[in-house]
């Protein structure tokens, strides 16, 4: 894994990739490599203009790309099924499922759960399921899931996964990406008792620069705290380029194992892709099978193939 990059990606052709998120950022450089080496990309975005421009960007940097753009809003489940039922795909060879929010102020979904832990864990969950089977059915496929390192900041709390008795923006941010973790230690557990030729990994970027530290003081109209965060972008973070690098890891290298989590290899904070830490609350079994079995009853997808 050492000093691996974009040039270690193997050839992708034949291959279909769903990246939601795909507009811009981390989810726009893993896209673009990804076609870059032969792949099919579906961007899947909430803003179809911004799909629209993405796409075209792509296929200038990459000439020849094959390029789909689909809108999908993760923080509405009628959406996500609207996504599911439009690709024509039977098979699909890899879900990277890197689309989220970074401490906004409080607010809630579509469906009415809290915008983190509803756009970042529950959309996913429920777009993973509903791919489920186009996953399945290809040999190899892959479900690779964007955390960050900042889940180390909180453990999610079963009781109020909606945040509805105390808001902390950095801690229900923390929560959201504990429940990525525990998504595909659950996801991994499942698809190992079927038996099931595909992986369920995860990855971070460590700090990358990138739109979504700015996005919520922005909207806020925080001026401050935005300056603040692109200060930080330029003086300590690397590159989306760089960010991209575990996720395309997980989503390509031959040597991924199922529940692993890959990230920077310095300090979790920059550097090639290596096996990074993870806090010891992202393995509990029975609290990945109580969110498992929350977030299907919650999103009212239940996937039948992967029966606990």
């Amino acid at each position: 894994m050492s000093g691996w990059n974009v040039s270690d990606i193997p050839d992708q052709s034949g291959r279909t990739a769903v990246v939601t998120g795909a507009n811009s950022g981390l989810g726009y450089v893993t896209a673009r490599e990804l076609a870059r080496k032969g792949a099919r990309v579906v961007l899947a975005c909430r803003s179809e203009a911004r799909g629209d421009d993405a796409g075209d960007r792509l296929v200038t940097e990459v000439p020849g790309a094959e390029v789909e753009v689909e809108r999908l809003d993760l923080g509405d489940l009628a959406s996500v099924r609207d996504f599911a039922a439009r690709l024509p795909y039977e098979r699909i060879d890899l879900l990277v499922n890197n689309a989220g929010v970074m401490a906004p102020p409080y607010g809630t979904t579509a469906d009415g759960f809290e915008t983190q832990f509803g756009v970042n864990h529950l959309g996913h969950f429920a777009l993973t399921g509903l791919l489920l089977p186009a996953l399945l059915a290809t040999p190899g496929a892959r479900v690779v899931t964007v955390s960050s390192m900042m889940h180390a900041l909180a453990n999610i709390d079963l009781r109020d996964l909606n945040s509805e008795r105390t808001y902390r923006r950095w801690i229900a941010y923390a929560r959201s990406k504990t429940a990525n973790l525990l998504f595909t230690h659950e996801l991994a557990r499942r698809l190992a008792a079927q038996g099931a030729d595909l992986v369920a990994a995860a990855a971070h970027p460590g700090y990358a620069a990138t739109n979504l530290q700015t996005a919520g003081p922005r909207a806020e109209g925080r001026r401050g705290a935005e300056r603040a965060m692109e200060i930080g972008n330029r003086v300590f973070a690397q590159s989306a380029e760089a960010g991209a690098l575990p996720a395309l890891y997980a989503a390509t290298a031959p040597d991924v194992r199922p529940d692993s989590f890959t990230g920077p290899s310095f300090a979790m904070w920059r550097g090639a892709p290596a096996r990074s830490w993870r806090a010891p609350w992202t393995l509990d079994d029975r609290a990945a099978e109580r969110l498992w079995d929350v977030s299907a009853r919650l999103s009212g997808v239940a996937p039948s193939a992967l029966k606990g």
